[in-house]
């Protein structure tokens, strides 16, 4: 994995869709589009996700996904006060034995 996109939002209020349109997000993403692993969770009322990628190629893709555009616009409209997007590259990568 060379790439992370972190996505961080504020929470206006998740109903009942939320929950089922996100988990198809993350099922195109890693299916469809080469993401490597997708982690997601709630803090108060924040939102992060991690999702790990091969290519900016790949990334790119997703977020031009009509799909996931269509889904964004929702989240703005609906669920989150605020979002925000990061592209960084993975330098190293440690793990406890």
């Amino acid at each position: 994995m060379k790439y992370v996109v972190i996505f961080k939002a504020s929470i206006r209020n998740f109903d009942h869709e939320y929950n089922a349109t996100a988990e198809n997000l993350r099922n195109n993403a890693l299916q469809q589009f080469n993401c490597q692993k997708f982690e997601s969770f709630c803090l108060e009322k924040k939102e992060f996700a991690l999702s790990y990628w091969n290519s900016l190629e790949d990334i790119r893709a997703w977020r031009l996904d009509t799909e996931h555009q269509l889904t964004q616009q929702q989240g703005k409209e609906k669920w989150y006060h605020n979002f925000e997007i990061e592209i960084c590259e993975i330098q190293r990568q440690y793990k406890s034995p």
